[in-house]
């Protein structure tokens, strides 16, 4: 995934529009299930990716709670 920012920080998200957030959250989460796919296949390269995905879906969930409140 080329067109994300390579550190996901909750400031870099708080920095995102909604619109940029939410279109990152669809894509990590296609990403995450790839990678679930591949772990489960035997064939995963990077299997420390999967943790780094499912940090920044949580990331992404808590700044879009905080602001919607």
């Amino acid at each position: 995934m080329s067109s994300q920012p390579k550190k996901l920080n909750a400031k870099t998200l708080r920095q995102m529009s909604r619109e940029e957030r939410l279109k990152l959250l669809d894509q990590l989460r296609a990403e995450y299930v790839r990678l679930q796919t591949q772990r489960a296949r035997g064939i995963i390269e990077n299997s420390g990716r999967i943790r780094y995905i499912r940090r920044a879906i949580a990331r992404i969930l808590t700044i879009e709670r905080e602001q919607s409140s």
